[in-house]
């Protein structure tokens, strides 16, 4: 038997629920892992609400790290008592999980588990962001949407790290500073102006980013369309606001012959493409260029608590669930 919080009812965070359940041993291709740390991810929310539709009753949750303690017929490379980081489909919330072995990776020395929890899926997702969707250059120019939280942390730590001029938007004034200790040169307050492409026009001498990286949605795209450079490259990866509308591919070619992207992790990180992604994620940890930060703590029993934190906008950083 082991504990995981089921969500029972699409919604609020008042349809989660902590119970004990049977688990079974690791299938063909798979590890159990004995979580020490567990990822809040916006995917969460999203299946939460059923804006992404998972099959009820359901154990969130996209990434955790941990121990192993058993692995199934099939598995190479991993063995018990291996420290380990797991992208989930789901099943994290929980004291223990099984998952595929494929969607794993060896936590190295020098990376905790709570670092890995909070790192694992989203600095993959930064990865694919500023390696692979858009090759971020020295000199360039990119805009980072929601960029006190933890992907835009990360995101503004690895831009910077690459040379790249980030310019931040954060929602508040308290997180300006965030965003400034993590690498962005210049920071937009959401709340205090009525353009956000004309802010980024005036400090890009009218010219434009080359890139906009955008986690929140609908409220944010048309300005995030309206910032960009001639053929520059918009990336829509997140619904914090909801939705983006449907654009017309006349529209990119009148707005200056832009590209729009609309990626998934989980179609880049995967089986043969994860391990080099991992291990490029670990060892910038490891060196000093991104520093997870995790500025929030839950227990397991209170994942509905972590969901309002993170949906309220007021967190900062990475937020960990710990069993």
């Amino acid at each position: 038997m082991t504990k995981a919080v089921f969500l029972d009812d699409h919604g609020g965070p008042e349809g989660f629920s902590m119970r004990k359940h049977d688990l079974p041993a690791p299938g063909f291709g798979q590890i159990q892992l004995r979580h020490k740390a567990i990822g809040l991810n916006f995917i969460d929310i999203y299946q939460r609400k059923g804006l992404y539709p998972v099959e009820l009753p359901a154990v969130l949750g996209s990434e955790a790290a941990g121990v192993i303690e058993t692995v199934g017929d099939g598995v190479e490379g991993f063995s018990p008592g291996d420290r380990a980081a797991c992208l989930h489909s789901s099943g994290a919330y929980a004291e223990r999980a099984n998952g595929a072995a494929v969607l794993c990776a060896k936590i190295p020395d020098g990376v905790s588990d709570e670092q890995a929890a909070a790192i694992f899926l989203k600095g993959l997702t930064v990865e694919m962001l500023v390696r692979q969707i858009y090759p971020l250059k020295a000199g360039e120019a990119c805009l980072v949407h929601a960029a006190a939280g933890g992907v835009g942390t990360l995101l503004c730590q690895w831009a910077k790290h690459l040379g790249a001029r980030v310019i931040a938007v954060v929602g508040a004034p308290e997180k300006e500073a965030v965003a400034r200790e993590n690498g962005a040169d210049d920071v937009i307050i959401r709340t205090q102006t009525d353009n956000i492409a004309s802010e980024v026009r005036r400090l890009t001498d009218g010219r434009g980013v080359e890139v906009v990286y955008d986690s929140v949605g609908a409220a944010t795209f048309e300005a995030s369309l309206d910032s960009l450079s001639l053929r520059g490259h918009m990336v829509s990866f997140g619904n914090a606001s909801g939705p983006v509308p449907a654009v017309s591919p006349l529209e990119l070619m009148r707005r200056g012959s832009l590209t729009l992207t609309r990626p998934s992790l989980f179609h880049y990180a995967t089986p043969e493409r994860l391990p080099c992604m991992a291990a490029t994620l670990f060892d910038m940890v490891a060196k000093g260029a991104l520093k997870p930060k995790i500025e929030h703590r839950f227990p397991l029993s209170d994942v509905a608590g972590a969901h309002r934190l993170l949906e309220s906008g007021k967190s900062a950083g990475a937020i960990v669930i710990t069993p």
